[in-house]
Parts: C-alpha cells; sequence; structure tokens
C-alpha cells in the first residue's frame, strides 16, 4: 500500500523568496496566494478606518499599519505563519524590526472580501487567538457590521456592531470608531 504524499509545508524563509509581484500569506507553513484588487466597498471601509485610527494615535507610542506589511506571528518557534491583515496596531516598538511585525500585534483589522472571508473568520481567527492577538475586527462592508473579539484569558469573546454605531477600541483607551463613517457607501 502506497503512502499519501505529504503536503510541503513552508516558512518564513521560503516565503521571503516568493515573487514580489504576487501577495502570499502562510499559515502554518501553508501558503495562500491573495487575491488582487479588494472592491471599492472594501476599500472605503478599510481606508475609513485607518484614517480614524491614524488620527487618534499621532504624536503616540503606538502605530497602526495597512496591508501589505507582512506579520510573523510565531517567528520564535516554527516561523511558519505570516499574515497581511487589512489594518494592524502596534504598541510595541521591540515589535517592529523595519520590515515587518515580529509577533502578536495589540489589534488587527481584516475587511471581508467574496475571496477571503472564510479564512478571515476561520483560520485567521484562531492563529490570531492562539498568537495573543488582543482585539480582531472583522468587518463586513456587505452587511455593515463589525466583529470585535476581544481576548480574554486565552480566548476572544465576541461583540457585534452595526453601521450606526460606535465602537471603542479596547486596545486604545478612550478611543471609539464611528461606523457610521466606516460604512458610507
Amino acid at each position: 500500500m502506497a503512502l499519501a504524499k505529504e503536503k510541503e509545508l513552508f516558512t518564513y524563509a521560503d516565503y521571503c523568496t516568493w515573487d514580489d509581484n504576487e501577495r502570499w500569506e502562510l499559515i502554518g507553513g501553508e501558503p495562500y496566494l491573495m487575491a488582487p484588487g479588494p472592491s471599492q466597498a472594501h476599500q472605503e471601509s478599510g481606508g475609513e478606518l485607518y484614517l480614524q485610527l491614524a488620527g487618534f494615535l499621532k504624536g503616540k507610542p503606538c502605530k497602526v499599519f495597512m496591508a501589505p506589511f507582512d506579520v510573523r506571528l510565531n517567528a520564535d518557534s516554527y516561523d511558519d505563519t505570516v499574515v497581511q491583515p487589512d489594518l494592524l496596531i502596534v504598541c510595541d516598538d521591540g515589535k517592529l524590526d523595519g520590515k515587518c511585525c515580529v509577533g502578536a500585534p495589540d489589534m488587527v483589522v481584516e475587511v471581508l472580501s467574496d475571496s477571503t472571508a472564510r479564512r478571515d473568520r476561520f483560520e485567521k481567527f484562531r492563529v490570531y487567538e492562539k498568537a495573543g492577538v488582543r482585539e480582531y475586527w472583522i468587518v463586513d462592508p456587505d452587511s455593515k457590521t463589525v466583529q470585535v473579539h476581544i481576548l480574554k484569558n486565552g480566548v476572544y469573546g465576541i461583540d457585534i456592531y452595526s453601521a450606526n454605531d460606535n465602537v471603542p477600541v479596547h486596545v486604545l483607551d478612550g478611543f471609539v470608531v464611528s461606523l457610521r463613517d466606516v460604512f458610507t457607501h
């Protein structure tokens, strides 16, 4: 009886050799080609969130980044998970190496697209939770909702907000996002 061929798994070192003209993510050593060109609604929602976050963080120690920006979630062990969230906040400068975030950001935002929704809701949810990302937002431009996952004792709790809500950002004390502005499209 022939054994099934094991699938090839990759690391960050492999990832660094891949074609720069294509965007990839690596989750548990498995590569995922990123879909080209997000929708207008995706861009508008993500752009407005970035503007609100960047405005609040101006002159503060935390920094906000937008894709493409690599996040090496388990760089200290297998180094087999590299993601490019739509937005991320890093409050520890020691996690920034000039090219990417090494370790878990404080907050990650994924804006859903048809091609990535399943991965954002399931695979990335699990890797963000396991890596210790303190706050994870899943923004759905179609339903005009935001799922906010807050890490407590290693497990995410969830709150769901809709288009007219104001949402507190738990990792940024005193800051609230206006979803009315995020979902103007």
